[in-house]
């Protein structure tokens, strides 16, 4: 729900609309704020919720009290998400990282200190993380408050609480299209628990999810630098930079992923060994390599392209095509590959990657036949449409 943020105070960064910074920060609160009441009965409910999924009864117990342990973090997150997309439009990374650092720097500490000094188990580890989150939250907001990002926070103003429909619909946007990106390997997950051996695959799915994720955060970094850089040229009205910013992004993002493309098929005997002990789990991971290389390969280039598409504003399209290309190929595919055929876990993440393949290639489509010149015009009206008739008041 926070997604929307990435475009507009990008867009008005680079119009020159520094105020709109605080007032989009301050509306993308209200409605993370609504969302994370929304969500909380699920962290109330967790233990039978669970229970009804038919989870074990240990696994419930503990999952609940963590989930009601985390309420604090819930909200954290929700406040953090937008101060963080105000800082990025503005290019003020170098103090994110360095807050960031002094958070984990307290977590470490904290953790020791509440799970091993004092042995508090997991409520020790749930009220570091919950003070870890909120030293994140709080830090970069007193760099806010202190006068560091002159004219685009001018403080608290009740023009931000109005227009809420029309940024509450593109947040909505953005977050179909982003929770059906990640709910897709979710999905995958609970579909090989059912296959054949399924401690095993489950295992070994897991042990590559882990790995890709440490690779998807190399080029969630390329995501967040290309949105900005799209919404910053379109909002400027410089549509050949942004062209050009795209182009300089996938051919980065092409030769880091042929670099983890080729590594996994080297290493493939040998890349599961630091993560589980089983000869059956290293064998099966050992299977997935090339399956696995491949996907690396194609996610080095998607989380480009959805960058571009958030940067562009064409969050409902993505929607869609995630829809169709995960739920309606992907997922299908993978399953009657897994079942009908026998191929197990390789069949269902060959299933998984075909639908990755046909959206980047939808993806790539988009990107080369837009008119980027209409797209850079669309932007300024956009801008005025979502800012609605904000005046400067406190």
């Amino acid at each position: 729900m926070g997604s929307a943020l990435e475009k507009l105070c990008d867009q008005s960064f680079g119009a020159k609309r520094l105020h709109m910074l605080g007032v989009y920060m301050q509306r993308s609160w209200v409605i993370l704020t609504a969302t994370c009441l929304c969500l909380l009965p699920i962290y109330l409910f967790a233990t039978p919720l669970l229970r009804f999924l038919n989870q074990d009864e240990m696994i419930s117990e503990l999952a609940g009290t963590l989930s009601l342990c985390m309420i604090p973090q819930l909200f954290a997150d929700g406040l953090n998400f937008p101060i963080q997309k105000f800082l990025q439009a503005q290019s003020k990374v170098m103090i994110m990282a360095v807050v960031s650092a002094a958070a984990l720097a307290s977590h470490i500490f904290l953790s020791w200190l509440l799970i091993v000094h004092f042995q508090l188990g997991l409520v020790g580890a749930a009220a570091s993380l919950n003070i870890a989150w909120w030293i994140l939250v709080l830090g970069q907001f007193a760099y806010i408050a202190m006068g560091y990002c002159p004219g685009a926070w001018t403080g608290f103003i009740w023009g931000a609480l109005r227009d809420l429909g029309a940024f509450a619909r593109l947040s909505i946007g953005s977050a179909i299209m982003m929770c059906l990106e990640f709910w897709f390997y979710m999905f995958l997950i609970l579909l090989v628990g059912k296959l054949k051996n399924a401690v095993a695959a489950v295992a070994a799915v897991s042990i590559c999810f882990n790995l890709f994720g440490w690779e998807l955060m190399v080029f969630f970094g390329f995501n967040a630098a290309i949105s900005v850089r799209i919404s910053n040229e379109l909002g400027a009205g410089r549509p050949k930079a942004a062209k050009f910013s795209i182009l300089g992004v996938i051919m980065s993002s092409i030769l880091l992923g042929l670099f983890f493309f080729a590594l996994v098929l080297v290493l493939k005997n040998v890349y599961g060994l630091p993560f589980a002990n089983s000869p059956t789990v290293v064998h099966a991971i050992a299977g997935l390599a090339t399956v696995f290389a491949f996907t690396l390969l194609l996610n080095s280039v998607q989380p480009v392209l959805t960058g571009v598409a958030v940067g562009a504003g064409w969050q409902w399209l993505v929607a869609y095509i995630n829809l169709g290309c995960y739920y309606v190929v992907g997922i299908p595919i993978g399953y009657r590959l897994a079942s009908k055929f026998d191929l197990g876990v390789k069949g269902m993440w060959t299933g998984m990657l075909s639908g990755v393949a046909l959206q980047t290639l939808i993806l790539i489509g988009i990107t080369l036949v837009t008119d980027w010149n209409k797209e850079a015009k669309k932007a300024d009206s956009q801008i005025k449409k979502w800012g609605g008739s904000v005046i400067d008041e406190r």
